[in-house]
């Protein structure tokens, strides 16, 4: 039985789906939820980053409508805990009781007919504090006698992680030495839907039924059931629209929990809709890091060892269920990216201080550890007297040693990383970009050119999290593929699509393989009544792993579907395809219509030897190899700085990326494009600062800066289409590399800019501020 698509499957620029709900006003996001008897939340948060907690008072009269930890009977706090040697636990109070360790924290929650009244409602709670010392910096916290986040463990390293090497000798031989010191700024997810949570208790199956903004929801069943003490069967998550995700909402809330509990114990629904100050100023952040880091290498800029240090502030509480490890220990096992060279030395520590804890962003550690270490790379270039794309070049791991293993033992499935580079460099005009910055030497308007190249680990497979020891960890991702009784194909994944287009590409594939046209396929997803288990949309995995398994559904699918149409026509099932909707024979055909009204209203035309399991196939699927995919993508940008403003313009901005067979490339450019904007937020804008007592300090949209249209520019995007040999139709997971890229070619590109004036900046966002005082401190030293 051969099965084939009829024109608008895999490698098709088709028109999302899901878009004519959203941009008819016709979708549903928790906001929009309505339930008889609803009641809002509002949570008294704490205005200190770390203090004993004395006394709570209730205003009088309203004692029945505010609930502080006490009245939580039978609640336990979440813990992420992981398995890795050394890590220390924290419990996360679901309402903080004894203490609070960073601005934000909940200390009560409040219910009200209206939101306006629950918030008044909570300005009138009183809290008594004993204010302690706060520690705000992540290098600081590791250092002795620094307050205690966790007064039990007498430090703040959540967990040391080490890459060890004897790294003695090239110290002594190697020609060229450059070390840098670099720091990555904390920053906030900024997703158009802030969290929302609508809690109702059903009586009749007594359970209770969560509607969240979320990206996983059975995980999320999972740490909710714990953390009430009732079973999983009891608890129904139900993900509804949501407006991006970013890893934000790929976390279990303590206001989840409130919620899920209240609605309970009151008999009624509650609902919590999210501000954008509670967003910004008491909730999770990410990003914060810092490195210390030597590379070691010969005379012509070939990569022999690198020795790093490094450090990521990740706040008062582990967040499950990532934990507070994961981002800190793939630091040690990324940073070397696609390059090659022979020692490799990594210490790692995740250091808890008096801020929101931290979740993985759009490519978790590895826009910190692509900006470290193609910074590293050209301060290489800058020794040796080359161009930075010529040392790149040369220690990139070339098209023929495909598949790699590199020094860490991430195994590189498929691609051509020197042509990809390559390409963006052709693309930028780089010749020409040289002789404009010749002909402004003397403006005080600067040009600067800067790449960057990076690898996107992606569809991690089971041995990958195990090895983290964290409470997630993916094994087989199943689809369920169902024909209605008129023939439309239902398809029903546990992922959960917040923005990538999943409800089109999924369909896209259940078209290529059954020729079912995508108008009579729908994707079921958000909801653990109906969909199978997952771990849910995160780490650049769903086209590859639910991909996979819709398509090894719908061949299944297809066979029972042969079966009963050869039978139809009467000839043997090894003699029929299905194609563009029709059981054939080449000859002959019926329709899957037809299939389908077989199996459900006729079943007395069945064949003797029909599968029992009907037209319903659940079925998973797993990567060939259980160490994902990897994609990767150039960078490539040429900038302004103004010397005397501080301003930096981005002029051109081209990148080549390789996400294998590309299942809608409309889709992937609406991907790639909208990383790209973020990390340019990163590079640029995006900053949560604290004060030294632990107060955030941009805490409304005027004051955390996020880029808008005027500071995204134009996009130059080239496909390259390496099929990985792992996955079911050739493609690699994309979903987070156009962020990676853009806080390291941009870095690259303003100190190109600022080279002659001998200034580097090596903190981001690079800020007006920071290039005027780099640029005031160079010249004080020329002239001491």
């Amino acid at each position: 039985m051969k099965t084939e698509g009829a024109g608008y499957g895999v490698g098709r620029s088709v028109h999302r789906k899901e878009d004519d709900r959203y941009l008819r006003g016709k979708g549903e996001f928790v906001g929009d939820i309505r339930l008889a008897g609803m009641r809002e939340l509002a949570f008294v948060r704490s205005p200190l980053a770390h203090a004993k907690i004395l006394t709570v008072r209730k205003p009088a009269g309203f004692e029945k409508n505010v609930f502080v930890a006490s009245d939580l009977v039978g609640v336990k706090p979440i813990v992420a805990n992981s398995g890795l040697p050394g890590f220390k636990p924290s419990a996360q109070p679901i309402l903080a009781d004894e203490k609070v360790r960073h601005v934000g924290e909940a200390i009560a929650v409040c219910v009200a007919a209206t939101r306006a009244e629950a918030e008044d409602l909570a300005a009138a709670v009183e809290v008594d504090f004993e204010e302690l010392p706060a520690i705000v910096d992540m290098l600081a916290a590791r250092a002795p006698g620094s307050p205690l986040v966790h007064e039990q463990w007498g430090d703040n390293v959540f967990l040391e992680s080490r890459v060890e090497a004897d790294l003695s000798e090239i110290k002594k031989t190697a020609p060229v030495v450059v070390r840098r010191s670099l720091r990555t700024a904390r920053q906030c997810m900024s997703p158009m839907e802030g969290r929302g949570i609508v809690a109702v208790y059903d009586r009749r199956l007594d359970q209770i039924v969560l509607h969240t903004a979320t990206q996983m929801p059975h995980i999320i069943r999972t740490g909710l059931a714990g953390c009430l003490g009732v079973s999983e069967e009891n608890v129904r998550i139900v993900a509804p629209d949501v407006g991006g995700g970013f890893g934000y909402k790929g976390m279990l809330l303590s206001e989840e929990v409130c919620a899920a509990f209240l609605a309970k114990h009151l008999g009624h629904p509650v609902r919590w809709l999210e501000d954008r100050r509670e967003q910004l100023a008491g909730n999770a952040n990410c990003r914060e890091h810092h490195y210390d880091i030597t590379a070691y290498a010969d005379k012509d800029g070939r990569l022999i060892a690198l020795d790093a240090a490094a450090t990521v502030d990740t706040g008062a509480y582990s967040i499950y269920p990532f934990s507070a490890c994961l981002e800190s220990a793939q630091v040690a096992s990324i940073l070397p990216g696609p390059y090659k060279f022979d020692a490799y030395r990594c210490i790692t520590w995740s250091s808890a201080t008096n801020k929101p804890g931290i979740v993985p962003y759009r490519g978790v550690a590895r826009a910190g550890v692509c900006y470290a270490m193609e910074t590293v790379i050209d301060a290489i270039a800058h020794a040796v007297g080359k161009e930075p794309y010529e040392v790149r070049l040369r220690n990139l791991v070339q098209p023929e040693e495909m598949p790699f293993d590199n020094i860490t033992n991430k195994h590189f499935d498929s691609g051509d990383y020197p042509e990809c580079l390559r390409r963006v460099v052709e693309a930028i005009d780089l010749p020409a970009v040289r002789q404009k910055q010749k002909e402004t030497a003397n403006s005080s308007v600067r040009i600067g050119v800067g790449f960057s190249i990076f690898c996107e680990q992606g569809a991690h497979g089971t041995s990958v999290y195990y090895g983290w020891g964290i409470p997630m960890v993916p094994g087989f991702e199943q689809a369920v593929a169902r024909l209605t009784p008129d023939g439309g194909l239902e398809l029903r994944v546990g992922i959960q699509s917040h923005g990538q287009g999943l409800e089109t590409t999924l369909a896209q594939i259940g078209h290529e393989v059954l020729g079912i046209p995508l108008e009579r396929i729908r994707v079921v997803h958000g909801d653990t009544a109906v969909t199978p288990y997952s771990t849910g949309t995160w780490g650049s995995r769903c086209a590859v792993m639910a991909g996979g398994a819709v398509a090894t559904a719908c061949r299944e699918l297809g066979d029972r579907i042969a079966r009963i149409g050869a039978h139809l026509l009467q000839v043997p099932a090894d003699k029929v395809q299905v194609k563009a909707g029709l059981v054939s024979t080449g000859i002959a055909s019926v329709r899957i219509e037809e299939v389908a009204r077989t199996w459900y209203l006729r079943p007395q035309e069945l064949p003797k030897d029909v599968n029992t399991g009907g037209l319903e196939v659940t079925s998973g699927y797993k990567t060939v190899r259980d160490t994902g995919t990897f994609s990767y993508a150039a960078h490539a940008v040429v900038v302004s700085v103004d010397t005397e403003m501080g301003d930096v313009k981005i002029l051109d901005y081209a990148l080549c990326e390789d996400g294998g067979v590309l299942i809608n490339p409309m889709i992937v450019d609406g991907q790639v494009c909208g990383g790209v904007a973020q990390g340019i937020g990163t590079a640029l804008y995006e900053e949560m600062p604290f004060d030294d007592h632990g107060q955030p300090l941009a805490t409304t949209l005027a004051d955390y800066m996020l880029p808008g249209a005027t500071e995204v520019p134009m996009l130059r995007v080239d496909h390259m289409e390496t099929p990985s040999p792992y996955s079911a139709f050739g493609q690699k997971g994309i979903g987070e590399g156009g962020a990676i890229g853009p806080p390291a070619a941009i870095a690259n590109a303003v100190n190109d800019a600022l080279h002659p004036l001998g200034v580097e900046i090596n903190q981001l966002p690079i800020t007006p501020h920071r290039i005027l005082e780099a640029i005031a401190a160079s010249r004080k030293r020329a002239a001491a």
